[in-house]
């Protein structure tokens, strides 16, 4: 299938490692120019192995999503862009199960990051988007945050506010044809997953400790219908195609890629 994003250029969020990563690489593959931005240095070099790696044009940019005037910067250094992507996502790094094993105090970071972070980046970027009147925005969310997940109250509220800052987003923006979306994955290998169990196994007497794959194994036996993990490669697909002009008639949702997770729960 042709996306016909050849020449389209996309500024991907949290794009230095994770899901991130995998929408940016994807992009790139179709063609895209892409800009990737994160907080960690090492996003140049990651940028300089994808254009390696597609012979297009992708390139590394520093910026920290919780500073809005970097942001403003990051937003008229890059100038024109078609679709943008954020990707930036943190845990409390604590299990949340019940939700007093965390103090009020570990909710701030999250949406520091999560929901002021995003607002942000989109407030930065907007403006080029209405001259324009054209192009896409997705934000990647969580099925934690249509559930109400317990694994990590702070992270899964944080997502839920993201899904409904998309659907203020949307309304605002669908009559300068542009659409916006949030992506919302179910299991997936990545550090923040990691950590989910890191902070659960932490909390465990020694018998019930679990190895990551262990503990993984059993969530997905349990929680997803389908029974397997689900990739970032498979976000980066439904990322592009949400992008595309098949894409054209899809704003204001929420599109889970959760193996079933969510019609489960």
């Amino acid at each position: 299938m042709d996306l016909k994003l050849m020449g389209k250029s996309a500024v991907i969020v949290g794009a230095a490692h994770g899901i991130g990563h995998a929408i940016a690489r994807e992009f790139a593959h179709q063609g895209a120019r892409v800009v990737m931005m994160d907080r960690e240095p090492s996003v140049c070099d990651a940028g300089a192995a994808i254009q390696r790696e597609t012979g297009g044009d992708a390139l590394g940019y520093i910026g920290d999503v919780t500073d809005f005037a970097a942001m403003q910067k990051a937003a008229t250094w890059i100038g024109y862009l078609d679709h943008l992507v954020f990707a930036v996502g943190i845990g409390s790094g604590k299990f949340g199960f019940p939700f007093w094993n965390l103090e009020p105090s570990d909710w701030p970071r999250v949406y520091q990051i999560n929901v002021q972070g995003a607002v942000n980046v989109v407030h930065a970027f907007t403006p080029h988007f209405l001259k324009a009147k054209a192009g896409s925005i997705l934000l990647i969310a969580s099925v934690a945050g249509q559930i109400g997940s317990q694994t990590d109250p702070p992270y899964s509220a944080s997502k839920a506010a993201l899904i409904n800052f998309m659907q203020c987003a949307a309304k605002d923006l669908a009559p300068y044809n542009v659409r916006v979306n949030a992506l919302c994955p179910g299991m997936v290998k990545t550090e923040l997953n990691k950590s989910v169990w890191a902070a659960w196994n932490d909390m465990q007497p020694a018998d019930k400790k679990q190895t990551y794959d262990d503990w993984a194994a059993e969530k997905i036996r349990k929680a997803v219908p389908l029974g397997q993990w689900q990739t970032p490669e498979e976000m980066a697909a439904m990322a592009v195609y949400l992008a595309s002009p098949h894409g054209r008639n899809i704003t204001g949702q929420c599109v889970n890629v959760d193996g079933g997770l969510v019609m489960h729960w």
